[in-house]
């Protein structure tokens, strides 16, 4: 392999892809990066056995071939460097990069050894609008649960329904659905939330749109010249629309700044309570309230305006809805619910294309 590639492109490369590169393993390989040099082209990739990163680059290829290099050692080391040209030249198993006045070598591993990377033959595509994948992420993977006990809480479920494309997730206290682009495809996969999170890190304004491959146990974006490949979690999907309220007795519709704010200062004194805090619906003054105490620092009650129908009051996590309100892209927001012991849906004012549900504090 002799090859000369900036260090800009190499640099930004090894960042994607080193991040699927696995430290917590009994396999050494899985540490290292795979690098290829042919017809000018440079193609970096890693894999952690669950996820494949695969990144191309222009480079000006003199010999071609193949290597594994430790993924830490030649990211730090190269994103480091001056922005000039790298030359690479691996010879007899060592790698020697010079950069200006910089030289280096570093000890490589055969690419025998590395894993075979993942291919889709059989698959179902979409083509999403960058902005619409990254938004429907963002509002999803977070309520997404880290408990590697209960897997399929893990993934984020990507499926069609009546024509329409969703992603959903929950932990079980909360529940999001995002409602992304009309389609005329069948859809139904659980793909896990930490690969979308890995997908919307390379989600740069220099693409417009991704294009999703969904086959039997595998899923894989396509942004650009970087592919990223994933198993599906296995199993079926929670019927997580049975948890939607169709009707509610109880709603406020009120400015989204406002809300947030207020709840913002009443988390301050709900930190002794794990974060509840109280919200109250009031239709004789048209005001929703939210009360917080903290048994020894004091207590805070913030009150707001808000068109109303019904009273009515609900505990939640004040985390859990400020998440929500941080993910709900509109001057005013909609809160319904039926009694203090039933999920609390959250969306936009005159707009359900984003749900968040939230699972009450039991006091």
């Amino acid at each position: 392999m002799k090859v000369s590639v900036t260090q800009e492109n190499l640099s930004k490369a090894l960042g994607i892809v080193s991040r699927t590169a696995s430290s917590r393993t009994t396999l050494p390989i899985l540490n290292n990066i795979f690098i290829k040099a042919e017809a000018g082209e440079l193609t970096l990739s890693a894999t952690n056995l669950e996820t494949a990163t695969t990144q191309k680059i222009p480079a000006s290829t003199k010999t071609n071939g193949v290597t594994t290099v430790p993924a830490r050692l030649i990211t730090e080391f190269v994103s480091n460097l001056p922005k000039v040209n790298i030359d690479i030249d691996l010879v007899d198993g060592k790698m020697k990069i010079a950069a200006g006045g910089y030289k280096s070598v570093i000890n490589t591993t055969p690419a025998d050894d590395f894993p075979a990377l993942p291919e889709l033959t059989s698959k179902t595509t979409l083509t999403i609008p960058t902005d619409d994948l990254k938004k429907a992420i963002a509002s999803t993977s977070l309520v997404a649960s880290s408990d590697a006990t209960r897997p399929i809480l893990t993934g984020v479920y990507l499926h069609s329904l009546e024509g329409n494309l969703y992603m959903a997730a929950t932990d079980g206290y909360r529940l999001a659905e995002k409602n992304i682009m009309p389609v005329d495809t069948e859809i139904s996969a659980i793909v896990p939330a930490s690969t979308l999170n890995d997908v919307s890190r390379v989600l740069g304004d220099d693409v417009k749109e991704v294009i999703i491959g969904v086959g039997e146990d595998q899923v894989e974006f396509a942004v650009g010249q970087t592919i990223i490949n994933s198993r599906l979690i296995d199993g079926n999907f929670i019927n997580y629309r049975q948890l939607i309220p169709t009707s509610t007795e109880t709603e406020a519709v009120l400015d989204r700044s406002e809300l947030l704010r207020i709840t913002k200062i009443s988390e301050l004194f709900a930190r002794e309570s794990a974060g509840s805090i109280t919200l109250n619906i009031n239709s004789a003054k048209s005001t929703l309230s939210v009360h917080s105490i903290a048994s020894e620092l004091g207590e805070n009650d913030a009150e707001t305006e808000a068109e109303t129908k019904g009273d009515g009051a609900i505990t939640l996590n004040s985390k859990y809805l400020l998440d929500a309100l941080n993910q709900i892209d509109n001057d005013t927001v909609k809160i319904q619910f039926n009694g203090k012991l039933a999920p609390i849906l959250i969306t936009a004012d005159k707009s359900v294309d984003y749900k968040h549900i939230i699972m009450p504090v039991k006091s």
